[in-house]
């Protein structure tokens, strides 16, 4: 669930930054203006199909302005999305694919343009192919280094590559940067925990609940890392805290079913037993000098007394009959 949760976040950012490219296309010089305005009217409706035909006609008015090429690219996207939602995923994929096309169309067409290249990689990125996305994100931050949302979409394509650490030092860098950035908190905290830094993760939800203390999914993801941390105490408290919200909360439930269970476990351990200590070398050597001749001679003694008494007792007793053939 958490997984799921996580990446509806980071699709719902792209988005808005992906509105953002198609609100602020200008009519383009050389006709295909009037079509621009609309298609950014049919995807401010999420019209996407609709808005993507309206671009079309933009491009075909004009096929030099790369901003026909963005926008449409830009509606595609948008639209494959809709697709996902609705259970299309050949609908999506299509959408996606054109999407990518258009995008590398805008990087022919304005190659300096550090803006193709992140519109690329994003793409790219919500198609799961992360080293290339990661590509396009290197070429942009070359172009524009200071461009935080290219260096955020680069994140969450190190998330998805499991590089942790240069996941967490870019949210790190955004944050400096954009200390409100809530997204960039959850990110870098779920980067943290992945690397097992609990204390941080924990840190870092700790400061979206603050924000919002009616967060129950950033209290949720932080019940989870007390969890894996071991502190089931604390864990079990932000899980019942879910739960008061949301009793119905059938996977937060579990969780804290779980917790209990390890927490019981663990108050119940008996206490480890002390080794034995191994004799150092001096009382080694001390129990080898009790070991003397004198010792040594008693012991010879005992046990030829003990074989003359039995040779006493059992004289003159039968012996048993032999079964020896004679």
């Amino acid at each position: 669930m958490l997984n799921k949760q996580l990446l509806t976040v980071a699709v719902v950012s792209i988005l808005c930054c992906a509105a953002v490219q198609v609100d602020g296309a200008k009519p383009a010089k050389g006709g295909g203006g009037n079509h621009i305005q609309r298609g950014i009217q049919l995807a401010q409706e999420k019209h996407f199909d609709a808005a993507a035909d309206e671009f079309g006609k933009a491009i075909k008015d004009n096929p030099k302005d790369p901003r026909g090429y963005a926008n449409r690219g830009t509606a595609y996207r948008q639209a494959a999305r809709t697709a996902i939602a609705a259970g299309d995923s050949e609908g999506a994929s299509t959408r996606y694919q054109a999407a990518l096309a258009d995008f590398a169309k805008y990087i022919e067409v304005a190659p300096k343009d550090a803006s193709g290249y992140t519109e690329h990689g994003q793409t790219l990125s919500e198609l799961k192919q992360y080293d290339a996305a990661l590509a396009d994100f290197n070429k942009a931050l070359e172009m524009k280094p200071d461009d935080l949302n290219t260096v955020k979409f680069r994140g969450f394509a190190e998330i998805g590559l499991n590089q942790w650490d240069k996941a967490v030092a870019d949210f790190s860098a955004v944050i400096q940067k954009k200390p409100d950035d809530l997204q960039s908190y959850d990110r870098r905290a779920l980067a943290y925990r992945s690397s097992k830094n609990y204390d941080a993760a924990i840190a870092d939800y700790t400061f979206l609940i603050t924000k919002n203390p009616n967060d129950m999914e950033a209290t949720t993801k932080r019940g989870y890392t007390y969890s894996l941390a071991q502190q089931y105490e604390n864990a079990i408290a932000d899980y019942q805290a879910v739960l008061k919200v949301n009793p119905q909360d059938n996977a937060t439930f579990q969780r804290l079913q779980y917790a209990q269970s390890m927490l019981a476990a663990k108050n119940a351990s008996p206490s480890p037993t002390p080794p034995i200590a191994s004799p150092t070398p001096e009382e080694e050597k001390r129990l080898i000098d009790k070991i003397s001749p004198l010792y040594i001679g008693i012991g010879v003694v005992a046990l030829l007394i003990i074989a003359v008494i039995v040779r006493l007792v059992t004289r003159g007793k039968a012996e048993p009959s032999s079964h020896r053939i004679r």
